[in-house]
């Protein structure tokens, strides 16, 4: 066991200085993640940061009509919250959709979309990782690779992002509050994740020390149902092979409205711009659904054995979709 501090702080300020003054410092919420990277080895923070009892912990409605989530919200309470059951109940669904109910009982909002990727490489430590020692290769290209990434993935890695609450935000439009030692700033969800490129061990943008406070929803679209979906090896306690969170409005049989966000395919939550263009103005029927998934997934560039991905991810718009389009009839 490699030995680490431990500081509880009691404000967001005194967490972001801790951490600008630590920079093998790392900061725990529910450690339903780091503590297990930690235990691997794959993750060795000499200090960990408790941010899991600041104050941040509530759920506002905004005079707009949208909702600020504080980052150390729990997952269940996020999941069972009425204004997230009425208003967005695609994030509800996805929120219960993963891990295990004592899991979301200690995981945080913040931490989940945080985690780690889930590459067995990653959590070898016998074995090379570019993202956990850059340079070091990335084995998943040429071994198992069956549950990682056919879409923006490079040579340097092919591991895929977790997270479903990042999926369901991602589709929502929302927006990471985050504090730092330069002040505050607010991010894209979309805009969070990195793609691989050449530099896999980047997860997000966050600079060092930022620590994110909150997640901002803007108000639901008022005529639009939403739903999450996700394709898995077995009905609970796994993580997808393919998720979907869709909104979808449709006016007098053609798509007045379309979000649409894939899980379980890429480094990052994949907002399907493309397949959002090919929606908006069109019938809202199958062949629509299934030429719009197309027009994402033309981009995919599947590995030897997770190319079936493909295919799933599209019969998983295409139901999905086929389902919103019903409550419009």
């Amino acid at each position: 066991m490699k030995p680490f501090a431990y500081l509880r702080p009691d404000t967001v300020d005194e967490a972001v200085r801790a951490r600008a003054a630590h920079p093998g410092a790392a900061f725990l919420g529910g450690g339903t993640n780091l503590v297990d990277l930690m235990k691997l080895g794959a993750c060795a923070p000499d200090l960990l940061i408790d941010v899991g009892r600041l104050p941040l912990d509530r759920i506002e409605e905004l005079p707009d009509g949208g909702l600020r989530i504080g980052a150390t919200v729990r997952n269940s309470d996020l999941a069972a919250a009425p204004v997230v059951q009425e208003r967005y109940p695609v994030l509800s669904q996805a929120l219960l959709a993963g891990a295990s109910g004592q899991l979301r009982n200690a995981a945080t909002t913040g931490g989940n979309l945080l985690q780690r990727t889930r590459c067995s490489y990653f959590q070898d430590v016998s074995t090379p990782c570019n993202k956990r020692e850059p340079g070091s290769g990335c084995p998943a290209v040429e071994g198992v690779h069956r549950d990682l990434a056919v879409l923006g993935h490079s040579a340097h890695c092919v591991a895929t992002h977790p997270s479903d609450l990042a999926v369901a935000l991602a589709a929502l439009d929302a927006a990471v509050e985050v504090t730092g030692p330069d002040g505050a700033r607010t991010v894209p969800v979309t805009a969070l994740h990195r793609l691989p490129g050449e530099h896999p061990e980047r997860d997000t943008v966050l600079e060092p020390g930022e620590l994110i406070t909150a997640v901002r929803l803007p108000p639901p679209p008022p005529l639009a149902h939403g739903r999450y979906r996700k394709a898995r090896d077995r009905a609970s306690y796994a993580f997808a092979l393919v998720s979907v969170a869709a909104l979808l409005e449709v006016r007098d049989g053609v798509v007045h409205h379309a979000a649409l966000a894939y899980g379980g395919l890429a480094h990052r939550p994949w907002r399907a711009t493309a397949a959002e263009e090919a929606l908006r103005g069109a019938p809202a029927t199958a062949d629509t659904f299934g030429r719009a998934a197309d027009a994402e997934l033309s981009a995919a560039r599947p590995l030897r054995d997770n190319g079936f991905k493909v295919p799933l991810a599209r019969r998983l718009t295409v139901s999905v979709l086929g389902a919103l389009a019903a409550r419009h009839r």
